[in-house]
């Protein structure tokens, strides 16, 4: 399967696939970006401000649920160009735009284009990709979201300083325009399209087309597994979501530690997280490549778990042992960071914030690209893209808990109590997952044989 035809046409898609996921998810936080410049020309308050970015969260939650199911059920290539498209084109109707009620409404829209983007990444990838390679690459097209959001605010500060934020948001629709043609062009949804053995196994039709072997849609839901992966990546996402949206308030408010150490804290965890998101696709695809897959159990299992438990445990050390006294304070990691705080002139307690969080980062992101890449290797042919929407919808409930919900257990109590609640739902989530860890795996129908 290495042979030169499928290394070129693999290298093009990749590539296509990349540039065009970097553009959708840096057109889904242009409006981020240019929000400085935005309010300087429109009146835009708190209230107006939370409207606009909620009604695009709300959309895209929505969006990538259907957009995982029609991946099953029409051509991948052609749902992610149209959903590009549609982002460049709603960008730049939004560049001429100067109402809440228009801003609002449009990256509504956005949001709707932004969920057709990344369920038939993880189609095509399965389809060009071997099993031993699938949670590699992966995990590499996920990092084109890193890419976006280190970037992107820097792309935007530069151009703002020659033009304003309408001809930025213009640029970047356009730009999306054009790519979303030479994606439809280069990606191709599987190896049969240009003549080549598909690599997954299909199964065999009938007259009409039909797939005999294929599982129905009751068959995956009803599969137990489905489930313990739903509730893996909630508490997972939801606790990770916990850490990036409320770690900074936390060190700030209630450990006394400065601004600059709580961004530094954020960027820490966005390092260690596209660090982590790589070393889980490629250290998981090792062990797949070793054992293969089976009806029952995942040779990633192991690893998931493993970082998992990373999660609860540098949650609490980062609960415990960051304190508004931290640079008086002695411990055992202050001797042990001396030396590189010597060589960086950074403080040991910062050192040690910023450790916690890049292991955090680590810990946490190696799972959110675990969990996808289960769902979907794990599910039938036919209905992967489904099993993939069904687990990120759970994720994106996740998310939604870690917002309103944790912040009023902050405000009744504190956050120290927050993250403790967060902390020891992550540890429940990682015993029970251990427990269950050899469960059968093989979603919707199994044949006989395999049994």
């Amino acid at each position: 399967m290495a042979g030169g035809g499928y290394g070129r046409y693999r290298a093009v898609i990749f590539a296509a696939m990349f540039v065009g996921y970097t553009l959708y998810y840096f057109n889904r936080k242009t409006f981020s970006f240019v929000m400085p410049a935005v309010m300087a020309e429109v009146p835009l308050g708190k209230d107006e401000l939370g409207l606009i970015t909620s009604s695009q969260s709300a959309a895209y939650a929505i969006s990538k649920f259907i957009s995982g199911v029609l991946s099953d059920q029409m051509s991948a290539r052609w749902l992610f160009s149209s959903g590009l498209f549609m982002v460049g084109l709603v960008n730049v109707v939004f560049s001429w735009s100067s109402t809440v009620t228009a801003f609002a409404g449009l990256w509504f829209l956005n949001g709707l284009a932004q969920g057709l983007g990344w369920p038939p990444c993880g189609k095509i990838l399965r389809k060009w990709f071997e099993p031993s390679q699938f949670g590699t690459w992966w995990a590499i097209l996920s990092t084109s979201m890193n890419l976006a959001g280190g970037l992107g605010p820097i792309i935007a500060a530069l151009v703002s300083l020659n033009y304003d934020w309408r001809t930025t948001l213009s640029f970047s629709g356009f730009l999306c325009l054009v790519v979303s043609f030479v994606c439809l062009i280069l990606i191709k949804n599987e190896p049969a399209d240009v003549g080549l053995p598909n690599i997954e196994p299909g199964a065999k039709k009938g007259k009409k087309g039909s797939s005999n072997d294929n599982s129905t849609l009751t068959e995956l839901l009803l599969s137990p597994y489905l489930w313990v992966l739903s509730t893996g990546y909630l508490v997972v996402f939801g606790v990770k979501t916990c850490c990036t949206d409320w770690g900074q308030l936390f060190l700030i408010q209630e450990r006394g530690q400065s601004m600059l150490v709580g961004s530094s804290y954020m960027s820490a965890l966005e390092i260690g997280g596209l660090v982590g998101s790589i070393a889980a696709g490629y250290l998981s695809d090792r062990a797949v490549a070793r054992v293969g897959l089976s009806s029952y159990g995942n040779p990633r299992h192991a690893l998931l778990l493993s970082m998992m438990a990373g999660m609860c445990v540098s949650m609490f050390l980062f609960r415990v042992t960051v304190t508004g006294d931290s640079p008086k304070e002695n411990h055992l990691w202050t001797v042990a960071l001396q030396p590189l705080a010597d060589l960086t002139g950074l403080k040991e307690h910062e050192l040690w914030i910023l450790t916690l969080g890049a292991v955090f980062g680590f810990s946490s992101y190696g799972p959110i690209a675990l969990f996808g890449v289960i769902a979907n290797e794990s599910a039938p042919a036919n209905l992967c893209g489904t099993s993939h929407a069904i687990v990120a919808l759970m994720a994106n409930v996740g998310g939604f808990l870690a917002g309103l919900p944790f912040s009023t257990i902050a405000k009744h109590y504190s956050w120290a109590t927050a993250f403790w609640v967060a902390e020891i739902t992550c540890t429940a989530s990682t015993v029970a997952f251990f427990f269950l860890r050899n469960i059968r795996t093989k979603m919707g129908r199994v044949p006989k044989k395999a049994d």
